[in-house]
């Protein structure tokens, strides 16, 4: 059996009760994280306004489907490449290291557009993301993401609109030979560059979201009998050979319900690229441990794996100075900067220091280096070590696995903690309680149409463009 057929096999049979409750739980944990960063980027990601403007240029509002944090409906399409953008635009979303990729966002608004489309309950939705989650893992991997990486690919477009497909074929309860056609449609939409690196552009946002966006066209058309091209996966001009040089064909569908790659995910305590964390967390201990100060710092060394120092730490000059949040997000000078100056960093900082001439005399103080330990920690890890030397002395720390890895998980705490500073500026108290309530059990709810209601916020001035 081809691994195009295995993993089409996968994703139409699997039933909520063939998902361990630990995973159901973990999936649960990732929507709530989805949502919190959905709606604080509805609001406040300056990418949004013309998102939404072009949205209703072309005609997408007043379908059926809801878009987190808006009061506006939008066609089912344009919702879960809306939502998808959304939830990738902060750079606060989760994460897979050993696949290189984000996971929930072009996954989770699939999900939730098809089931507005089919009154598909809770369960349900659990079900089909956790088949999405496992066909878009395993694809990246199969490609060896390193190599994905230099042809100039975004893993988590690219391998997303496999996994949207899967969710929402899911949904609409495709049978294994709609649903490899479903991946054959898919794999003819799969895109997405990294060209975004040299200017900060927005595109690496919505190509995530337009993964969710193509997904569900791939899942529908196949639905309606649309046929899309057997063996999509491995087949000559298929996507492990037109997308990588060295596929690696046996991850593409390895153990498939033994081994739950969802319990792989990570979750983000910071709202930039996630090869940035662990050096993060090594500068906070460093700044902790030894009472450093910016004013004492003579300059910083950070060591990373080779793939992360070529997203965030390649042409240094560059990364010391930032000119908006997508360049922010991508260098480590202007994040490891933040950190030292103050212990930590939400996504409120961009806004605060960006333009704050300490924190860039700082960044201007940083060297990012590939070091030999942080690779041999890679792809396993994305490691991260600091070298700071200041007036008192030099200090070294180094982190292996950074917090939010499946090892070093959030707690319950640190999860609400992140999701109240996202979300408390835009909804009340007492709806906010709501909604991680019916988040936290949302394989009980008959509908998510009540969940998605629960993101808007009730104030009518923080209404976005668009937007009744």
């Amino acid at each position: 059996m081809s691994e195009t057929k295995k993993l089409a096999n996968f994703a139409a049979n699997l039933s909520f009760d063939d998902i361990p409750k630990d995973v159901v739980e973990r999936i649960k944990f990732l929507v709530m994280d989805t949502v919190g960063i959905s709606i604080r980027a509805m609001h406040d990601a300056e990418s949004t306004p013309a998102l939404l403007s072009a949205s209703q240029a072309m005609g997408y509002l007043g379908g059926q489907s809801r878009v987190m944090g808006s009061s506006a409906t939008y066609t089912p399409p344009a919702a879960a490449m809306i939502n998808g953008t959304l939830a990738h635009s902060l750079d606060f979303d989760d994460t897979h290291a050993a696949g290189s990729l984000h996971t929930s966002a072009p996954i989770i608004p699939a999900a939730f557009a098809a089931a507005e489309m089919t009154g598909a309950g809770g369960s349900d939705v659990i079900t089909a993301i956790a088949a999405g989650f496992e066909v878009q893992i395993r694809l990246s991997l199969a490609l060896n993401p390193t190599e994905h990486y230099k042809r100039g690919y975004h893993p988590s477009a690219t391998c997303g609109t496999f996994g949207a497909a899967a969710a929402a074929g899911s949904i609409f309860k495709l049978d294994s030979e709609n649903m490899e056609s479903a991946f054959g449609i898919a794999e003819c939409q799969t895109s997405g560059s990294m060209r975004f690196l040299a200017d900060g552009a927005w595109t690496k946002r919505f190509q995530v979201g337009y993964a969710g966006h193509n997904g569900l066209i791939a899942a529908c058309l196949a639905r309606e009998g649309f046929k899309g091209p057997i063996g999509s996966v491995e087949g000559k001009d298929g996507f492990l050979q037109s997308y990588a040089p060295n596929p690696d064909l046996e991850k593409a569908a390895q153990n498939l319900g033994k081994v739950w790659e969802t319990m792989n995910i990570a979750v983000k305590p910071y709202p930039s690229c996630r090869y940035s964390h662990a050096a993060m967390g090594a500068l906070a201990e460093v700044r902790s441990k030894h009472q450093i100060t910016p004013e004492e710092v003579k300059s910083v060394e950070v060591g990373l794996p080779h793939t992360g120092w070529r997203i965030i730490g390649e042409t240094d000059d560059v990364k010391r100075r930032p000119v908006g949040a997508v360049d922010g997000q991508f260098s480590m000078p202007f994040c490891g900067a933040v950190v030292l100056r103050q212990g930590t960093m939400g996504w409120d900082d961009y806004a605060k220091h960006l333009n704050d001439v300490a924190t860039l005399e700082l960044a201007g103080k940083f060297t990012t280096v590939t070091d030999p330990w942080a690779e041999s920690e890679y792809p396993a890890n994305m490691a991260g070590i600091v070298r700071v030397k200041t007036e008192r002395g030099n200090f070294e720390e180094k982190i292996s696995v950074p917090k939010g890895e499946p090892s070093n998980f959030m707690t319950s705490v640190e999860a609400r903690e992140k999701f109240d500073d996202l979300v408390s500026p835009y909804l009340q108290k007492n709806q906010l309680d709501e909604l991680v309530d019916v988040l936290l059990t949302l394989d009980n709810e008959k509908s998510i149409i009540a969940m998605l209601d629960l993101t808007r916020s009730q104030d009518s001035t923080l209404r976005m463009a668009g937007e009744d």
